[in-house]
């Protein structure tokens, strides 16, 4: 009994530390995936790297629709090292769906693809992803990547820039790469900043 309340305690601890470090706003979207593998990878790093939602387009209804039956889903657990027990997750039937619920709360979404015709294209550190009070960030399927009707409804097309022979990476090492980026890029404008797009510096005091 004692070793619970002493565990709930560090929890609760750990949980007020890294408060003020997590990205408000910011949501990672993996559409149509098909490997497990992955999905925990990317709810791991969506963890790990304070962001605050991450959304699932599963068309196969492969996952649970309830987030809370998610939690429970051991193949969820094992793959994302228990991430998914502190992680919000939610799922849509389709990418529609998930475009119309993210700009009905007035998201931005910003795609990860080469470079593509008639949009705006960044390399990932070139781009400044401080300027969308909220952001989603697409990545797409593991073989097919992201889609067009994702790509038509973004405002920016971002890659990694590649310099070895190999000119790819896998969907988790991905996420990992670019989240790193925009919540680098993010949680310093919040520490100096109190309100969003009226870059009021907070006092030094």
């Amino acid at each position: 009994m004692e070793k619970e309340k002493k565990s709930k305690t560090s929890v609760r601890k750990r949980a007020d530390e890294i408060k003020n470090y997590r990205c408000k706003n910011l949501i990672a979207v993996i559409e149509n995936p098909s490997d497990i593998k992955n999905i925990g990878t990317i709810i791991r790093n969506v963890n790990a790297l304070g962001v605050e939602k991450t959304y699932i387009v599963d068309p196969r209804k492969a996952l649970p629709e309830d987030w809370q039956d998610m939690r429970e889903k051991r193949s969820l657990s094992k793959t994302s090292v228990s991430a998914i027990k502190w992680s919000f997750v939610k799922r849509f039937d389709s990418t529609e769906d998930c475009i119309e619920h993210l700009e009905k709360n007035n998201f931005t979404s910003v795609v990860t693809s080469p470079h593509v015709k008639g949009k705006e294209n960044a390399i990932l550190d070139e781009a400044d992803y401080t300027l969308y009070a909220k952001l989603a960030v697409w990545f797409g399927n593991e073989s097919r990547g992201i889609s067009d009707l994702a790509v038509e409804h973004c405002e920016m097309c971002v890659s990694i820039p590649m310099f070895g022979m190999i000119e790819s990476l896998n969907l988790g090492t991905t996420s990992g790469i670019i989240l790193y980026e925009v919540t680098k890029q993010r949680r310093i404008y919040q520490s100096k900043y109190k309100k969003r797009n009226k870059r009021v510096k907070i006092s030094d005091a």
